[in-house]
C-alpha cells in the first residue's frame, strides 16, 4: 500500500536434537532472568540489563523493514535498493546477498527458513510487486513471482512451516487479494476471494515491518489494515480461505493512520501496533490485544507514547512482547496492558526466536540484537 515517505511468523528451522526440553527449560530460565533484568529499577540491576547492540552492517544508504530472525545466530534483513543481507556469526559480519539487478526494487519482507532458504517479497504497483527464493544462503536467486495486475500491490508474506505460505495485496475488485504457495515459495497462485470480506474504503496494509500478515499454528493467519474508517484485523483458520473481520481499537481514518504489525504468540494471544506514521502526529492509542484470536480487541491501557511499526513476543513468556518505531522500543510484562519505553533508537521491525535471539532493524542500514 503505502511507501510510508519513500514507505511474521518468521518459518524457522531451530534444531534441538534430543535435548530439545532440556533446552528449553534452561532457555525459559534465561530469558526469565533476562525479563527481570529489563523491568529492575537501576539501582537494583547489578549488572547492564537487556540491551540492544547494534551490529555494523556495512550498508548505511538502506533502511531494512524486512527482518527474518532465525536464530542468535542467524538473521536476514532485506530493505531499500534491492538489498538483502545475512549474518551467520551474531551480527559479526554480514554477506551482501541481494538479488542481482534488484537494485530498484524495495523489498518490504523475508522469511527465512534456515542460513539458507529464504523468501524475499518486494512491493509496489503492478510489477514492481515481487517474490525471490534463495537456497543456497543468497549465493542464487530464482524469482517465482511477479505481479502482473496493475491493480494489485503486495505488502507482505509469511510462512505458517517451510512449504506453506502466503502473500497479501491491497484490494482488488473490492477485496484483499491472497497468494497461496504450498512448496515453500518456489511457486504461487492467487486464492478465490469469494471467502474475503469487502474492503471499506480506502482500506490497505502497511509494507512497514513485514507484519501485516502473520501466521500462528498450521493453519490460523491474520491480516493488519489501515487508511479507512475503522482499523480492523482480519482472521483466517484454514489458510486465508475464508477470513472474518474484527474492529481493533487503533485510530484509522486517514491513509496513514492504522495497524501496522501484529504478532500471536499462539492462536489466542496476539498484540497489535500501529497509530499515525507521520512524525508530526500523535498516536496515543497505538497498541490493542486479544485472548481470543482476534475476535475482540481491548486498547492497551498503558499503551506506547508514539507510533509503533513492528512488534514481537518474547520467548519463552507469556507475557512480556517488544514493539518498535522510529522513536524508540517499548517492554511490556503484562501481555499488552501497558507499555513502558526502554529503548530511544529508531526501528522498523523486530523478531524474536526461541534461543533468545531478538534482533531489530531499521533505517540507514541499522541491525541490532538484544544483548542479555
Amino acid at each position: 500500500m503505502r511507501r510510508l515517505g519513500s514507505t511474521r511468523r518468521t518459518a524457522r528451522s531451530v534444531r534441538t536434537g534430543g535435548r530439545g526440553g532440556g533446552r528449553a527449560v534452561i532457555a525459559g530460565a534465561v530469558c526469565a532472568a533476562a525479563l527481570a533484568a529489563l523491568t529492575a529499577a537501576p539501582a537494583q540491576a547489578r549488572h547492564r540489563p537487556p540491551h540492544w547492540e547494534v551490529k555494523a552492517t556495512g550498508v548505511s544508504e538502506a533502511r531494512f523493514r524486512g527482518l527474518a530472525a532465525v536464530s542468535r545466530h542467524t538473521a536476514w534483513v532485506a530493505g531499500s535498493r534491492g538489498t538483502v543481507l545475512r549474518t551467520t556469526d551474531g551480527g559479526d559480519t554480514w554477506r551482501n546477498v541481494s538479488p542481482p539487478g534488484a537494485g530498484e526494487l524495495e523489498f518490504r519482507d523475508v522469511e527465512a527458513f534456515d542460513a539458507r532458504r529464504a523468501v524475499v517479497l518486494a512491493i509496489g504497483e503492478g510489477e514492481a510487486s515481487r517474490v525471490y527464493r534463495t537456497d543456497d544462503g543468497g549465493a542464487t536467486w530464482t524469482e517465482s513471482f511477479r505481479n502482473t495486475d496493475a491493480r494489485a500491490f503486495y505488502d507482505c508474506l509469511t510462512f505458517f512451516d517451510s512449504r506453506h505460505g502466503l502473500a497479501m495485496s491491497d484490494p482488488v475488485d473490492g477485496r484483499f487479494r491472497i497468494l497461496s504457495t504450498g512448496d515453500g515459495g518456489r511457486s504461487w497462485k492467487v486464492l478465490p476471494s469469494r471467502g474475503m470480506p469487502a474492503a471499506q474504503d480506502g482500506e490497505a496494509g502497511f509494507a512497514a515491518s513485514g507484519q501485516c500478515l502473520v501466521a500462528s499454528g498450521p493453519k490460523d493467519v491474520w491480516l493488519a489494515t489501515g487508511g479507512a474508517a475503522r482499523a480492523r484485523v482480519l482472521h483466517s483458520a484454514d489458510r486465508g480461505l475464508t477470513w472474518t473481520a474484527s474492529d481493533a481499537p487503533i485510530p484509522a481514518g486517514d491513509p496513514a493512520r492504522g495497524v501496522f504489525a501484529l504478532a500471536f504468540r499462539d492462536r489466542l494471544h496476539g498484540l497489535a501496533v500501529g497509530g499515525d506514521f507521520r512524525p508530526d502526529q500523535s498516536s496515543p492509542r497505538s497498541a490493542a490485544r486479544t485472548s481470543d484470536g482476534g475476535r475482540a480487541w481491548r486498547p492497551a491501557g498503558g499503551p506506547p507514547p508514539a507510533y509503533r511499526s513492528g512488534v514481537a513476543w518474547l520467548p519463552h513468556s507469556r507475557t512480556a512482547a517488544l514493539a518498535v518505531g522510529p522513536t524508540g522500543t517499548d517492554l511490556t510484562t503484562d501481555g499488552g496492558t501497558t507499555w513502558r519505553t526502554v529503548d530511544p533508537g529508531s526501528y522498523d521491525t523486530v523478531d524474536c526466536t526461541p534461543d533468545l535471539g531478538c534482533w531489530a532493524a531499521g533505517e540507514r542500514g541499522r541491525v541490532a540484537r538484544l544483548e542479555l
